[in-house]
């Protein structure tokens, strides 16, 4: 086995930080770059990713093996780390509690990439009052086979409908397939006004593009660009400005100006260039802290789709029951024959079946086209968002899930369930355990 390379030793804001191994490559397949380079990067535009975590207790989402291989989120603080880093203790959905790490310049950044941070994923709220959000996350999700160009199209009704309730969003490229728009806001809502409002002006601006936008949390029943309200839920982490995401060509989570939208190509911020855009245009989204908005139109908003019977909707599978929610279930799991109130529309049970399991995307991509190529004339009946590619967090890991809607097939021409291929559920085994557990209770 080949020996690990030497360390190296930074002098960041006049602290000595440690970067282990720091010729290992943590993107090997498109473009080659070491954790040196990676840390370089973040050194490089550390004012603009700075803006975006500091002072805020940050998730630890780590890739120790780089950026091809399985990450873990740590939400608890490093025994052994640097005296000058400050934590703090914050409290979850489950009544527990976490100390976690606060970001607070270029070195404490330095030393979190080291550990394998490739991406920066802090929490909405800042150290001084962890009760109340300070920041609406806006999380712009397209389902498979849905175009960019619909992306930023649903980005600019959302920048429309911000200015329509007095509040100004900041756009930036997600570095993936999709786009966040941040909304800086008064620090006086609790997390559940923040997530009501995102409610609202997601089901807002899903009346205001009706073919393009959808606000329903479960994916059998959405279309196009998903708006993902509950981002704003307590402990939901989006990854921050700057942030190098694990793709192959270490796209990154770009600022840009609202003039940028309507022409940008996620594709064109990378690693490699986003360094020489920020020194030379600056930080997009530098004046963000300076007039923060108000709730109060999107709450009143809220107040008016619950007066009209529309009822919460579904919050993460984690948080407890919430009331005024509406049902925590699929709808192709629901059961036939419950009443309901005459306002709502029934649940159309979606016809489902899973057809890979894999903490490996690659491998559950690669069970999806066999099960296509098995179902030839079947798959050649489906709709783009058809296909269900869901990314399951476990409990410090993700995996992929795939399942596929057959309510384009003729009933006769269905097959069955089978037994997925791979059929990897890394949750099984302990989703069992608490099912037993409950059972004999």
């Amino acid at each position: 086995m080949a020996k690990e390379s030497a360390s190296k030793v930074l002098s960041i804001d006049g602290r000595e930080v440690e970067i282990t191994n720091p010729e290992k490559l943590y993107f090997s397949s498109q473009i080659r770059v070491t954790k040196l380079e990676l840390v370089q990067y973040y050194l490089s535009i550390a004012s603009g990713a700075l803006a975006g975590i500091q002072d805020r207790p940050i998730v630890l989402k780590r890739f120790v093996n780089g950026a091809e291989a399985e990450a873990f989120y740590q939400k608890r603080a490093p025994e052994k780390r640097p005296a000058w880093l400050r934590t703090v203790t914050l409290s979850f959905p489950s009544g527990r509690t976490a100390e976690e790490i606060v970001v607070d310049d270029t070195s404490g950044l330095a030393w979190i990439v080291n550990l394998g941070c490739i991406e920066l994923h802090p929490h909405p709220v800042r150290s001084g009052d962890l009760d109340h959000p300070d920041e609406l996350r806006i999380d712009l999700d397209p389902i498979p086979g849905v175009s960019w160009d619909d992306v930023r199209r649903v980005a600019l009704e959302v920048q429309g409908f911000l200015d329509e309730v007095g509040l100004r969003g900041w756009p930036k490229t997600s570095g993936s397939r999709g786009m966040h728009v941040n909304v800086r806001i008064e620090p006086r809502w609790t997390f559940t006004q923040v997530r009501r409002a995102a409610v609202a002006l997601s089901r807002a601006v899903e009346r205001r593009a009706p073919t393009l936008a959808s606000s329903k949390w479960w994916k059998e029943e959405r279309h196009g660009v998903f708006l993902d309200y509950n981002q704003n839920a307590k402990d939901r982490t989006t990854c921050s400005a700057y942030s190098v995401r694990p793709l192959p060509d270490a796209r990154v989570s770009t600022p840009l100006n609202w003039q940028e939208v309507p022409d940008c190509n996620p594709a064109d911020f990378t690693i490699l260039t986003v360094p020489e855009r920020f020194a030379k245009i600056g930080h997009p989204h530098a004046g963000m802290d300076a007039s923060p908005g108000s709730l109060e139109k999107l709450l009143e908003l809220a107040d008016k789709d619950e007066a009209a019977g529309i009822a919460d909707a579904p919050w993460p599978p984690h948080f407890r029951k919430m009331e005024g929610e509406a049902a925590r279930v699929m709808p192709s799991r629901a059961k036939s024959g419950a009443k309901k109130p005459a306002i709502k529309k029934p649940r159309v049970k979606m016809p489902l079946i899973t057809v890979a399991n894999s903490p490996d995307k690659a491998a559950a991509l690669a069970g999806l086209e066999r099960w296509k190529a098995k179902h030839a004339d079947v798959a050649s009946l489906l709709a783009v968002d058809d296909v269900l590619v869901d990314s399951m967090r476990g409990r410090s890991s993700t995996w992929t899930r795939i399942r596929i809607n057959l309510r384009h097939v003729p009933e006769e021409q269905r097959p069955p369930q089978e037994t997925p291929e791979p059929d990897d559920d890394p949750t099984r085994e302990w989703r069992e355990h608490w099912k037993k557990k409950k059972t004999n209770e």
